[in-house]
Parts: structure tokens; C-alpha cells; sequence
């Protein structure tokens, strides 16, 4: 039986029983797809087995402070997260930069070239980059030119062409006469806080994507929007309210032991405690917990979700008893530092100023000690930030997330699946399935939208509420 036979079956033998779902994961893409099924009328219960909703993306209490376990932002181009912050009634928490404009601060440079700025005008794509790439002092003016010619034949590329995927955005790179310089000072600055990879380890296709997308699709589109509040107050309170009043039952602390199907094409999740039966399933957990509860038969190769690497990302607080930096972040060349968030309002911190440092492809460091953390990056933010020289180190603490993301080697675009399975009711979502972005927040909502999507398709339920959002994305 196929899902949309199985979906008419329902509405046919019991046309007066509402459908139901189980979402398992409560992180933005399980939130994501309990809310857009619960919004078309589906009775949803989602089963998170954290003790908070948002998945990696959440906040904890330190010494009175507000923490986020890493700095996230998302662009104006991420339109799918646009939707899921509005949905929450979270948009107001999270603004979007005016117009794009990041300081990038070299410190290795000399004394008055120091700061450049990535930014944009009004004018038409690609015009709209070149008053920064004119003016940028971190590149050389032949390495400027190249970089101009480089980014047009990135334009020309179809980041969906299955052979970018198994190319070298680093190999790409050289081949279009990009320097160890540029790739530092322009395309990794860029791609590496999106894709969690230097250029060499990262997918032609994805990070075509990227630049695509965010920097030559729209002018605005690489526009910056981060919570101005904790991570937690969007992703778990607002989100937990959200599902709340669509009439979603949520139980945290709750971790799925199987999922299996029932001879009457109904499925059964089992928790410690309760078994639920429903009409349809998404399972909007990491890929190696998905395979652990896929039942057989699937997908075809349910081994290959093994086969999707991970990446960490390390991210280091340092609270400060003064204000050091007067910008809300900037990114960092010469230096092991990569961006620096301003958090003192977010965090409730009353005087001095908190910094968090946000430092992907962090495979070498994200096991480090913190006393050699410390000893590493605190006379760096002296070199990049002269007013920390004279101010007390209040706190130094890291955080770890082993993996934040999955890996976007050449290749992984083959591994990743789709919202659907070949078993009818079942669904998977997460960042690391098949969206066509990388391991990003607007991925994951996308991956939740998808899986909604085609649960009510199946379920023959209306989906008049996301076309909308998909001709948006699309």
C-alpha cells in the first residue's frame, strides 16, 4: 500500500477519527514538523528525550547568566527560519541586520589597515558587493579581481548537479586562480561559519549553494538576523507555547526505545512506560539515532546514514569586567579567533561585557583542555581587541558540541535522504537529510516543513499553509 493509498484508506474508514502523528525529536526540524501538521488539523504528539526543546541550538544557566551552548545566526535568504521565528511569534527577538555589513579585523596587519568591512549597497547583483570587494585592504588588488572573476563562475554553477557534489570547493577554488589568501581572508571566513569545513574539505555543490544563495541571489539576501535573547527563549519556551496552543501533546524527558509497524499499516512507538499508536511518524533526530529505530525495509541502505560524517563546533565565553569591543561581533584573519559575539544583553549580564568565541571545523581543538584553551585565546583577543589588555578575565568557560553538524565532504550529497521512506507513514527530518543546504537552522526547518509535507499528503490533509512558505524557499 502507498502513502497515498494508505492516506485515502484513513479518511475513508474512519472519516470521523482526526489523524495522528508521532513527531520524535524535539529540536527545530521536530518542532518544525509538529507544528505545520498540528496547523493542518493533524493530533500530534512530539517526544523529546532532553529535559528542553531545540536540539542543539539551546541555553543553560551559568553563575546567574544566560548561555547559549554556541552562537547562531541565520540571513534574510533563510526564509524557511523567517517562518518558523514568525510562527513562534519570535521575529521581533531575532532582527535581521539593515543591510549587510561585517568587520573583519586582521591581526597580523599593520597599524591602520587593520579593519576591513564585508558589506553591500542597494545596487543589483552582483554590483552590490563591489564597493567592499573594491575597498577590502585584506586582499591585494589582483586578488580582488580574481576573486570578482571567480565569483561569477560560481554563479554559473547548478548547485543540484550531482558531479559538484563529489568536487573540492578547495580544488574549485585553485583552479580558478584563488589564493591561500583569498581562500583565508574571503571564502573561508564565509564558508567555513556556514558549512563547518575549510574549502578543502567541503562539497563544490554546497558551498555553491552558500554563495549562491546568500551573496548572489538578492541583494539583501546575506543580510544577518541572531537572537538578541538566549537561544533558549525562541527554541524552547516560544516553541513549547507554540505547540501548546496548536494542540500539541509534548512530553520532554522522553526517549523513544522503537518504532515498528502494525499489521493494520498503523504505526507503534514505544516509550519507557507507553506505547502510542498513530497514522503517521517523522523521525527528526540525528542520523545514527534514525537508524537505530528505522525499522527494517525503510530504506534501502539505512547503512549509508552511518556513512555521514560529523563535525564539531567549539565555542569559548570569556566575561570580561569591562567593555572591550563596541561592535555587536566581527570575524577574525591572522589569528586562531574566527567570529566574536557580543552577548552581555542576551545573557542578563549587568556590567562588564561578555564575548563568545565561535569557532567551527574545530577538530582540532574541541577536545583541548580549557587551561590550554585559556592560554591560547586570551592574548589572541589581546592582539585583535587592545581594551582587553586592561580588563579582568571575570570567567573563561567552553563548550563543546562534538557533532554540531554533519560533515559536507565531496560525496555527501549521495547520503542524504529524503523526507520519505519506503515504508508508508514514515518520515525523516533533520538538518542532515536531503534539503539541499548545509548542516544549518534553515535547513533543519525545511527538513521539518518536507516531512509535513508529505505526511499530509499521504494523509490526504490539507497543505494549503505551506505552499505559501515553499514557493517562498524555493
Amino acid at each position: 500500500m502507498n502513502d497515498t493509498t494508505q492516506g485515502e484508506a484513513l479518511d475513508a474508514g474512519a472519516p470521523s477519527r482526526p489523524a495522528t502523528a508521532v513527531v520524535v525529536g524535539g529540536g527545530l526540524a521536530g518542532t518544525t514538523a509538529a507544528l505545520a501538521l498540528a496547523d493542518a488539523g493533524v493530533r500530534v504528539t512530539l517526544l523529546e528525550g532532553r529535559p528542553r526543546l531545540g536540539g542543539l541550538a539551546f541555553s543553560f544557566r551559568r553563575d546567574g547568566l544566560t548561555v547559549d551552548n554556541g552562537q547562531h545566526v541565520y540571513l534574510r535568504c533563510c526564509t524557511a527560519y523567517r517562518w518558523f521565528l514568525d510562527r513562534v511569534d519570535g521575529a521581533d527577538l531575532a532582527p535581521l541586520q539593515d543591510r549587510l555589513d561585517v568587520p573583519v579585523l586582521d591581526a597580523a596587519a599593520k597599524p591602520g589597515r587593520r579593519l576591513g568591512r564585508i558589506g553591500r549597497t542597494a545596487l543589483p547583483v552582483p554590483l552590490h558587493l563591489a564597493r567592499s570587494l573594491a575597498t577590502y585592504p585584506h586582499l591585494s588588488l589582483a586578488e580582488r579581481a580574481r576573486v570578482g572573476r571567480a565569483a561569477l563562475a560560481l554563479k554559473a554553477l547548478d548547485p543540484a548537479d550531482p558531479a559538484l557534489d563529489t568536487r573540492s570547493f578547495g580544488n574549485w577554488l585553485a583552479a580558478h586562480g584563488q589564493s591561500d589568501r583569498a581562500v583565508e581572508a574571503l571564502w573561508d571566513l564565509v564558508g567555513v561559519a556556514t558549512l563547518n569545513a575549510v574549502a578543502g574539505d567541503a562539497s563544490l555543490g554546497l558551498a555553491a549553494m552558500v554563495f549562491r544563495t546568500g551573496l548572489l541571489s538578492d541583494p539583501g539576501a546575506a543580510d544577518i538576523g541572531w537572537a538578541h535573547v538566549p537561544l533558549g527563549e525562541l527554541h524552547d519556551r516560544l516553541a513549547r507555547k507554540a505547540l501548546d496552543s496548536a494542540g500539541v501533546r509534548t512530553e520532554i524527558r522522553t526517549r523513544v526505545t522503537s518504532v515498528s509497524r502494525k499489521d493494520n499499516g498503523r504505526w507503534s512507538v514505544r516509550v519507557p512506560g507507553e506505547t502510542l499508536e498513530a497514522d503517521a511518524v517523522v523521525l527528526a533526530v540525528p542520523q545514527r539515532e534514525a537508524h537505530d529505530l528505522l525499522p527494517k525495509g525503510a530504506l534501502d541502505d539505512p547503512g549509508r546514514l552511518l556513512e555521514i560524517g560529523t563535525a564539531p563546533i567549539l565555542n569559548i565565553h570569556v566575561v570580561y569586567d569591562r567593555k572591550v569591543l563596541d561592535a555587536p561581533f566581527f570575524a577574525a584573519l591572522g589569528s586562531p579567533v574566527q567570529w566574536v559575539f557580543d552577548r552581555t544583553a542576551a545573557s542578563g549580564l549587568q556590567d562588564g561585557q561578555y564575548l563568545a568565541l565561535s569557532q567551527s571545523a574545530a577538530q582540532d581543538e574541541i577536545d583541548a583542555p580549557v587551561a590550554v584553551l585559556r592560554e591560547r585565546y586570551l592574548p589572541e583577543l589581546e592582539r585583535l581587541l587592545p581594551h582587553t589588555r586592561r580588563a579582568a578575565v571575570r570567567d573563561f568557560f567552553v563548550t563543546r558540541e562534538r557533532t554540531a553538524t554533519f560533515a559536507p565532504a565531496p560525496g555527501v550529497g549521495r547520503l542524504r535522504p529524503g523526507a520519505r521512506t519506503d515504508a508508508p507513514g514514515l518520515y525523516l527530518a533533520g538538518a542532515w537529510t536531503a534539503t539541499g543546504w548545509p548542516a544549518t537552522m534553515e535547513s533543519a526547518v525545511r527538513s521539518g516543513v518536507s516531512a509535513a509535507d508529505a505526511a499530509l499528503h499521504a494523509l490526504g490533509r490539507p497543505r494549503d499553509h505551506l505552499f505559501e512558505l515553499f514557493e517562498e524557499a524555493a
